[in-house]
C-alpha cells in the first residue's frame, strides 16, 4: 500500500487522494459503528431513534452516555459498546494518520540517504 524506502516520494496529488481515501474509510467505519450503537440502545433499552443516536454518539466519542441503562441487556450492551468505542478510536486514529506519518518517515529517510 505504501511506497518502499528506496522508491521516490509519492506526488502530492496522489498523497492527498491516499489521505482522503483513508479518511473516507474511517467515516464509513464510524457510521457503521454509530448505527450498531443506535440499534443496541433501541433494542436493549427501547429508546427512540433520536435518543439512541445521541447515546451511541456520546459513547462513541468518549463522552459517556446520557441515558443510564436500566435493563441487564442494556447494561451489558453499553459496557461492551464503550469498550468497543475506545478500541475503535485508536484504530481510526491509526487509519487517518498512517499516511501522514509514513510520508514524514519517507521524507526523513530520503534526506538521510542523500
Amino acid at each position: 500500500m505504501f511506497e518502499k524506502p528506496h522508491q521516490p516520494l509519492l506526488p502530492q496529488a496522489h498523497f492527498i487522494l491516499r489521505v482522503l481515501r483513508n479518511f473516507l474509510f474511517a467515516l464509513v467505519i464510524i457510521g457503521i459503528s454509530l448505527f450498531m450503537g443506535m440499534w443496541g440502545y433501541r433494542h436493549f433499552e427501547h429508546l427512540d431513534w433520536i435518543d439512541a443516536y445521541v447515546n451511541a454518539a456520546m459513547l462513541l466519542s468518549g463522552m459517556g452516555p446520557l441515558h443510564n441503562p436500566v435493563t441487564y441487556g442494556g447494561k451489558i450492551f453499553a459496557g461492551t459498546y464503550a469498550l468497543f468505542s475506545g478500541i475503535l478510536f485508536l484504530f481510526i486514529m491509526g487509519v487517518i494518520f498512517s499516511p501522514i506519518v509514513h510520508r514524514l518517515f519517507h521524507i526523513f529517510l530520503l534526506k538521510k540517504g542523500e
